[in-house]
C-alpha cells in the first residue's frame, strides 16, 4: 500500500513539474484578473502579487499525512488547491471586506475563510488573513488565458497583517527557534499581532477622520489644466459620503478623463454631476460591493456623456467593458 501511494505521490510531482510553467502562466493571468477587477471597482489597495507553487513544496504537500497515516491529499492534483496563489495587500480592514464582496461577485467563490475572525473566536491573537478560493467561468477563463476550472487561492490582508504574517513565517519556518525559546517567541508574537491590531483600527479611525476633512484645496502647478487630485478626492468623499477611498493614482487618471470632456474646475464637475439621478445608476449597476469614489464618478459621468465618454482616448483601454456598462444604465 504504501510503495503504490509512493508511486502515485512521484508520479503526481512529475505531472505536476511538467505543467508547472503553464501554471506560471495562469497565475500571472489571475493576478492581471484580479487587478483589473479591483481597478474596475476603484477599490483601494497597496498591492496585488502572485505566486505559483513550486515543485518541491508540491512534492512535500503531496507527501503530507495525518495523524492516522493516511494521505493529506490522496489526488494531489486536484486536492491541492492552492498551487496558484494571489495576495492582495490593502491598507485598511474596510478595503479587506471590500476585495471579498467584489470577488465574491464577480468569479465563483468556493470557500472563504476569515483567519482573524477564527484567531478571535478562539480568544487569541495571531494570524489574521482572508482566504479565499476562487474559479472563473469558462468565458472568462478564455478571455484571461487560465486553463478551465483551474482555481486559485487569494490571500486579501492589511500592510500590518502581511507585515506579521511574513515576519512570523521567516523566523518560524526559514529559521531556527530554540525549543527552551518556544514560548517566549509565541508570547512575543502574540503581543505583536494584538498592538497591530489595534493599529489597524487607528489606521481605519484615521482614514475616516482624514476623509470627513479632506477639504482644503491643494497647490497644483498654474499651468496644469487638469482639477488637483486632492481636490477632486475632497469634492468625491462629499459627492459620495457612503462610497470607499480610492487609490492615489486614480483619481489623477480620472482627471484628465475630465479635462477631454472639458470640465476643469470643481464648480463645472458639480454642473456636470446635478442632474444625475445616483439611486437609478446604483439600482441599474446593482453593486454587489462597496464601490470606490471613483468608480461612482466614473459611472456618473458615463451616465451624462454616454458613447462620448466610452470614445474618449483616455478610455480606448476599456471600450468594450464601457459599452457593457453603458448598456446596463439604459436598460
Amino acid at each position: 500500500m504504501a510503495s503504490n501511494q509512493s508511486i502515485r505521490i512521484r508520479r503526481a510531482v512529475s505531472r505536476y513539474a511538467a505543467g508547472h510553467e503553464a501554471l506560471r502562466a495562469a497565475t500571472d493571468a489571475y493576478v492581471g484578473l484580479v487587478t483589473q477587477l479591483l481597478d474596475d471597482a476603484g477599490i483601494n489597495y497597496l498591492a496585488v502579487t502572485g505566486r505559483t507553487k513550486t515543485v518541491e513544496s508540491f512534492a512535500g504537500k503531496a507527501a503530507r499525512r495525518t495523524s492516522t497515516g493516511r494521505l493529506a491529499f490522496p489526488k494531489p492534483l486536484t486536492d491541492i488547491t492552492d498551487q496558484i496563489g494571489v495576495r492582495v495587500v490593502t491598507y485598511v480592514q474596510s478595503d479587506v471586506d471590500a476585495v471579498a464582496q467584489l470577488l465574491d461577485a464577480q468569479l465563483e467563490v468556493r470557500d472563504d475563510r476569515d483567519m482573524g475572525q477564527e484567531t478571535a473566536a478562539e480568544g487569541r491573537f495571531g494570524y489574521a488573513s482572508r482566504h479565499l478560493l476562487v474559479a472563473v467561468d469558462d468565458e472568462r477563463a478564455r478571455a484571461a488565458g487560465i486553463p478551465a476550472g483551474r482555481p486559485a487561492s487569494v490571500q486579501i490582508r492589511t500592510v500590518l497583517q502581511h507585515a506579521w504574517a511574513e515576519f512570523e513565517h521567516d523566523i518560524r519556518y526559514k529559521g531556527s527557534v530554540p525549543e527552551e525559546h518556544a514560548h517566549d517567541f509565541d508570547r512575543r508574537f502574540t503581543l505583536a499581532a494584538g498592538l497591530l491590531e489595534l493599529a489597524d483600527q487607528q489606521f481605519t479611525a484615521i482614514r475616516d477622520r482624514h476623509r470627513q476633512e479632506l477639504t482644503s484645496p491643494a497647490d497644483v502647478p498654474d499651468d496644469d489644466p487638469r482639477i488637483g487630485a486632492t481636490d477632486l478626492a475632497a469634492f468625491l468623499a462629499g459627492q459620495f459620503a457612503d462610497a470607499g477611498w480610492s487609490r492615489t493614482d486614480h483619481y489623477a487618471w480620472i482627471s484628465g478623463l475630465l479635462l477631454e470632456l472639458g470640465v476643469t474646475s470643481l464648480a463645472e464637475l458639480r454642473e456636470v454631476l446635478r442632474g444625475v439621478d445616483d439611486t437609478l445608476i446604483d439600482a441599474r449597476m446593482g453593486y454587489r460591493y462597496p464601490p470606490g469614489a471613483v468608480r461612482r464618478l466614473d459611472d456618473s459621468l458615463l451616465s451624462v456623456y454616454g458613447e462620448r465618454y466610452v470614445a474618449l482616448h483616455g478610455n480606448a483601454h476599456r471600450q468594450e467593458l464601457l459599452t457593457a456598462r453603458l448598456a446596463r444604465l439604459h436598460a
